[in-house]
């Protein structure tokens, strides 16, 4: 089963993600929007009217960096979200935000900081449609990548092999390999794409170096 690539889109400028997603589409069929609420996070990003206004022609989820995010699925399910991203740390009723994605009829995953230890969100996992792992502190492009995740990675790999879990942070070709060797369904890259002077080839690059 080959790896999954998710260009991951972050940013401020509500004409740069018209950009970005305009660009994307020559290369990808599906991206992950990045949304931070500088509460959760200390950045800020664009908003669910901001995605709304640009009509994303790739499939997309939208990973929520924001506080009560069960307030937020149904901006973004109207929006067009195929799949929505919560992070464990941003709630203390995981299983609201899950049934409130479930009503609205889009998927649910769940991601989880640097520090949080699988045993916290184990018993929540039957209920998600995947687990996504940090492997950076959220809310910047560029953070230090953090190689300690990958040991998370293959634990929940072991104990769930046929679960999807995706990775998602400081990801390039210098690390892709070890990261794709964990067990990862699906690897999340923005600078490693976006900033790169190519973001096409870059995504290409990547996928061909996890899929040969």
């Amino acid at each position: 089963m080959s790896i999954r690539i998710v260009p991951a889109v972050l940013t401020d400028d509500p004409v740069e993600l018209a950009k970005m997603l305009q660009y994307a589409v020559n290369y990808t069929d599906f991206v992950q929007i990045d949304i931070m609420d500088g509460q959760f996070v200390p950045s800020r990003s664009i908003t669910w009217q901001d995605i709304q206004r640009v009509l994303p022609r790739p499939g997309w989820e939208v990973h929520l960096m924001v506080k009560s995010p069960e307030n937020e699925l149904a901006n973004y399910q109207q929006a067009g979200a195929l799949k929505a991203i919560f992070h464990y740390e941003a709630t203390s009723q995981p299983g609201v935000v899950i049934s409130v994605a479930r009503k609205l009829g889009i998927k649910i995953g769940m991601a989880i900081n640097p520090d949080t230890p699988v045993s916290a969100v184990l018993p929540l996992v039957e209920k998600l449609d995947s687990l996504l792992f940090m492997s950076v502190y959220p809310g910047y492009y560029g953070a230090k990548y953090i190689p300690e995740v990958l040991d998370k990675v293959r634990e929940l790999n072991r104990l769930k092999p046929d679960f999807c879990l995706s990775i998602d942070g400081g990801i390039n070709q210098n690390n892709l390999m070890e990261v794709a060797a964990s067990g990862v369904n699906e690897i999340c890259v923005g600078s490693g794409i976006f900033r790169q002077a190519d973001p096409a080839e870059a995504y290409r690059n990547l996928y061909k170096l996890v899929n040969q």
